[in-house]
Parts: structure tokens; C-alpha cells; sequence
């Protein structure tokens, strides 16, 4: 279950951003922030403020991870050679839920926390509720048989907002998604641009 307290969909109005692309995003009606102090006219924001914002919208967009996982992760991303940048969007992406999610398995990201959480999921025909696990590339992600004919599962293979990328081979006839590579940030369909360089610059200074 995700450890959201408030709506989802504050994070979209409070960054004025649609960041899941979903129709029934409130800035689809007003781009304005939540609360009474929402259309207070916005200032200048600091090089600190765009920065802090590009790391909250990206730990927001992976159903709002606690700011220890996010910093654990962009810590293993930090140590692995590369682009920490780069490395941090391929660690995200290879979270269990996050694959669930690209697979459209379920409609949201934080509905794929829950299904997972649930036990509704194998990885290589193995129980796995744990929506942190790390997949691997060449692991299968299966629903399990007693869930595949779940209504909110079925519905959500038939949303046409966003499609499965390449880089995860799913085969909605079975209920399986095989996890072929790590994704680079060019690869990944996120709705808005995100800016993993601008958390590395974060985390620099901070």
C-alpha cells in the first residue's frame, strides 16, 4: 500500500505539471497549486527551488518514495560507473512496481505498489510482494492465475494513455512482461520532462 496520506493528485497541482499523463489530472482544468494560497502569483524560483523541485517530482512520479529510499537509490546509482543520472533512472525503472506499472498491468503507479504488496505477482515463478525488488534484465513478471482475470487488470491492458515501451516485452494474452534491458532517460515515456542531472545537483550541494 502506498504511504500516501493526501491525493495523488496534489503532487501534480503543486508541480503544475500533469506527471503521469492521466486525463483526470486537476491541471487538466487549472495549473494553479492546491490550497488557498494556490494562485498567489509564482516568483522567481532559486537554481536551489529547480533543483529541489526536479528531485521531488521524480521521487512523486514512482508513487512518492520516502526520501531515505530515494536517497539509498541515488546513492547505489552514485557508486555504480557511469552517468548518475542515467544510472539513477535505470535503477528506478527496474523497481518491481515500476514494471508493473509500464507493463499496464495496472492503471497507476500507486495501484501497482498494492498489487505487488498483494502477492498478485511472480518474478520467474517465484512469489514476490516486495514492490522495491530490483528485476534483472531477462526476468519474467507474471500475474499470478488466480488474479489474471481481475477486472481493474483487465481494464487497465486496455488504456490507450500510454503504452508499454521496448524495453519490457509484455504479452497481455498470458499476463507476462519479460524485462529485456535497463532503460536509458531517452527511453523511458515519462509524460514530462524529467531532469535526473538537476537531483544530481542537488544531492551535490545538499
Amino acid at each position: 500500500m502506498s504511504k500516501r496520506e493526501s491525493s495523488k493528485y496534489k503532487l501534480d497541482r503543486r508541480m503544475g505539471e500533469n506527471i503521469w499523463g492521466r486525463p483526470k489530472s486537476p491541471v487538466n482544468r487549472r495549473e494553479y497549486g492546491p490550497g488557498q494560497h494556490g494562485q498567489r502569483r509564482k516568483g522567481k524560483i532559486s537554481d536551489f527551488g529547480i533543483q529541489l523541485r526536479a528531485k521531488q517530482k521524480l521521487k512523486g512520479y514512482y508513487g512518492d518514495l520516502t526520501e531515505k529510499q530515494f536517497r539509498r537509490i541515488y546513492g547505489e546509482a552514485e557508486r555504480v560507473k557511469g552517468d548518475t543520472g542515467e544510472n539513477l533512472i535505470g535503477l528506478l525503472e527496474r523497481r518491481l512496481d515500476a514494471i508493473v506499472y509500464r507493463a499496464k498491468f495496472v492503471a497507476t503507479v500507486f495501484a501497482a505498489r498494492q498489487f505487488v504488496n498483494h502477492g498478485h505477482v511472480r518474478v520467474n515463478g517465484k512469489k514476490v510482494n516486495i514492490p522495491s525488488y530490483r528485476v534483472k534484465e531477462g526476468d519474467v513478471i507474471e500475474v499470478r492465475d488466480r488474479s489474471k482475470q481481475m477486472a481493474a487488470l483487465l481494464e487497465a491492458t486496455q488504456l490507450a494513455e500510454r503504452d508499454v515501451p521496448d524495453y519490457i516485452d509484455a504479452d497481455h494474452s498470458k499476463m507476462t512482461a519479460t524485462f529485456v534491458r535497463t532503460p536509458a532517460l531517452g527511453d523511458v515515456p515519462y509524460p514530462v520532462m524529467m531532469e535526473p542531472n538537476l537531483v544530481v545537483e542537488f544531492y551535490a550541494k545538499n
